[in-house]
């Protein structure tokens, strides 16, 4: 039974990526997520629903537009499976609850955003919100669990200050030359979701792996 669920969780994930590909085209773009349809990048054409299965589709045409045959870029598929593969683990260190569906929820903002971050150097503000909101469902999560009621109260609203606040100072000492204000506010938003023990060791890991990386 346990198998199923994750296999679900994985398929459902996947299907989610899909969405996030979307998101990660046309939100830099300032295009509507819902008006168009989905289309080749090449030459326009409108992708029918057995060209939308996620990661299979991509695989069947091997990377190809069926209509120009143009590649069709390999992040489409690295997304999708990805988001799949984090839900999974997510299932697998959280067990099946509340906190594990908004932990999957921030975890696909996280990947989108990253991405984006990545090609434009920009945090969509919408990204840093929606996190946020998730960090408000954390709160009220832990403030239905009375036996640690203040408990789970400050170490959210700590962790929303613990890392964005010295990241704030630095952004301004610095006038934005050192970080960028979109990395405040996620750190902030983020906090509130994590906790303070948890943003401080996701910002120690974060330095020490993007060190190694650049």
């Amino acid at each position: 039974m346990d198998i199923v669920i994750y296999v679900i969780a994985f398929l459902f994930g996947i299907v989610i990526g899909s969405f996030l590909n979307v998101v990660i085209f046309r939100v830099p773009k300032g295009e509507d997520l819902a008006s168009r349809r989905s289309h080749c990048m090449s030459c326009g054409y409108q992708l029918r629903w057995f060209d939308l299965i996620p990661l299979f589709s991509w695989i069947i045409l091997r990377g190809h537009c069926r209509k120009c045959h143009e590649k069709i870029s390999v992040q489409y598929p690295i997304v999708e499976a990805l988001n799949g593969a984090l839900y999974v683990v997510i299932l697998l260190l959280c067990g099946i609850n509340v906190v594990s569906v908004i932990y999957c929820l921030c975890a696909s903002a996280l990947l989108a955003l990253s991405v984006i971050d990545f090609r434009t150097y920009i945090i969509p503000i919408g990204f840093n919100i929606f996190i946020l909101s998730l960090g408000v469902i954390r709160v009220v999560c832990g403030l239905l669990n009375l036996d640690d009621l203040f408990g789970s109260i400050w170490l959210y609203i700590i962790g929303m200050f613990a890392v964005s606040v010295p990241l704030g100072i630095l952004w301004f000492i610095s006038k934005g030359r050192a970080i960028g204000g979109g990395d405040v506010k996620l750190m902030g938003a983020a906090g509130l979701l994590l906790g303070w023990k948890l943003i401080i060791l996701a910002f120690v890991l974060c330095c020490i792996i993007g060190s190694l990386i650049h």
